[in-house]
């Protein structure tokens, strides 16, 4: 069985990080590199880099930023934001980047999340969903959760698993920021239909949150972010509470 994750997430815009709630009222939350440091110190499994407004603003994620944090880190780096090519990629694995992640571009042409699986490997490519339940069904939104597509959450996370994706990000909108607990519906319903591995993403207020989004469904990720950007959670106090739960962290 997969050790669980704890990881932090750097919600980049402009060059500083953020954290808002449904994905809105955007404050400044310090320095990614500083961040990235701390966390690694603090002993995060692995760190999301999300340029919230690249896909939005039609400009590519910072790769001169990603330098500068991947450069600081020995844990598995992710990145996402504006990617659309195999160029795109490229230039941010040449940059540090572990893994990338895609979301709009992957919706607006599947065929991407297949063409980057055969060039870098399943293993490098994460499919981040962004899930908001309307009229008692769950739909896929893009443009940083400004859009709602014609896609329902369980469907198109079963077919970007079909198509390579080697890894599922699965965020609620709801819950976004709002650190009332991780969607334990939807986070359970997507990792029971996928094989690939699942992280957890909106709504994480407290250790216990952690604790059941681990313990009631298959996510083997928990990412965060206001609640370590703001000291409200130390990742090594975390860790320790969760094994003295017998989950099984890294």
């Amino acid at each position: 069985m997969l050790k669980k994750r704890i990881i932090p997430c750097l919600d980049i815009k402009d060059g500083s990080t953020v954290k808002g709630v449904n994905f809105e009222e955007l404050r400044d939350a310090g320095d990614p590199v500083e961040l990235a440091v701390k966390y690694e110190k603090e002993g995060a499994d692995e760190l999301v880099f999300l340029d919230i407004t690249a896909t939005l603003e039609e400009r590519k994620t910072f790769a001169e930023l990603v330098k500068k944090i991947a450069e600081q880190l020995s844990i598995p780096f992710t990145v996402g934001g504006g990617i659309s090519s195999a160029a795109d990629v490229r230039k941010l694995l040449e940059a540090g980047a572990d893994k990338i992640s895609i979301n709009s571009s992957a919706v607006k042409n599947p065929q991407l999340i297949s063409d980057l699986a055969k060039e870098f490997g399943s293993q490098c490519v994460v499919v981040a969903i962004d899930t908001k339940q309307v009229d008692n069904t769950d739909w896929v939104h893009i443009r940083g959760g400004r859009e709602k597509t014609e896609l329902t959450t369980v469907e198109w996370a079963k077919k970007a698993e079909e198509l390579g994706a080697g890894e599922i990000l699965l965020t609620s909108m709801e819950g976004d920021g709002t650190k009332n607990g991780f969607d334990l519906r939807i986070t359970k319903f997507v990792s029971e239909q996928v094989s690939i591995p699942v992280i957890a993403s909106g709504g994480a207020g407290k250790s216990d949150d952690f604790i059941k989004v681990f313990d009631e469904t298959k996510a083997t990720g928990a990412l965060a972010a206001s609640v370590f950007h703001f000291n409200e959670i130390s990742i090594g106090e975390l860790k320790q509470i969760l094994k003295s739960k017998k989950i099984e962290v890294r």
